[in-house]
């Protein structure tokens, strides 16, 4: 029985393509650093901070911790803006809570308190693993999905992952969790377009009898 619904939160909760390039070249020019690449802007919406940083930082790692500060420095409020939710995120999770606990598990890293309360769902999140934690490795390394299932205090078996990428299905598959994708980013055995359609999606995937 599925007793998790774990997020991911990029591509999934919202699109973030045009947040994700702003934070990005905010960053890289306070630093004086050439704008997000065409290549580096795709994989932005996937990768950690930490990874793209040290992607672009080839090895200087002066440069990746000057790009970390000039992160944090940032006012979060103006790239939220652009974040555009697939759905009313606090009463489709609010409906979903009936059935399911819900949790978030995601390579976003500092900005995550203030993505909580800006898309007011952190009340409803328990529990959140991200790259914020201590010790754990990036997607699609499973470490973040195998925290917040322990901070569940459940198996992996009972719970589910949400993902729109191939990292998070890696990272889904690694950590024994099943995994559900959405849009057209994603190939995998079970797969919706939008996240509107998940409700329907877990009760044919697991003929949901909670209760009965």
């Amino acid at each position: 029985m599925i007793e998790l619904v774990i997020f991911d939160a990029d591509g999934v909760l919202f699109e973030s393509d045009e947040s994700n390039v702003a934070y990005y070249n905010a960053i890289f020019r306070a630093l004086g650093e050439p704008e997000l690449s065409a290549e580096e802007a795709r994989v932005a919406i996937s990768y950690s901070a930490g990874q793209l940083f040290e992607e672009r930082a080839r090895g200087d790692r002066a440069l990746v911790e000057r790009m970390h500060q000039a992160g944090a420095g940032l006012d979060f409020a103006a790239f939220f803006a652009l974040l555009r939710p697939h759905v009313e995120l606090r009463p489709f999770m609010t409906a979903l809570r009936s059935r399911y606990r819900i949790a978030l598990a995601t390579n976003r890293s500092a900005t995550i308190p203030a993505l909580l309360h800006h898309l007011n769902i952190a009340d409803l999140l328990d529990p959140v693993a991200s790259m914020r934690d201590q010790g754990v490795r990036p997607k699609p390394a499973p470490d973040i999905l195998e925290l917040c299932v322990r901070r569940a205090g459940l198996q992996p078996s009972a719970a589910i992952y949400v993902g729109d990428s191939q990292i998070d299905r890696h990272a889904a598959e690694a950590a024994g969790t099943h995994f559900i994708g959405v849009g057209q980013r994603i190939h995998a055995p079970h797969r919706i377009d939008t996240l509107a359609e998940l409700p329907a999606a877990l009760e044919r995937m697991f003929n949901h009898q909670r209760g009965a």
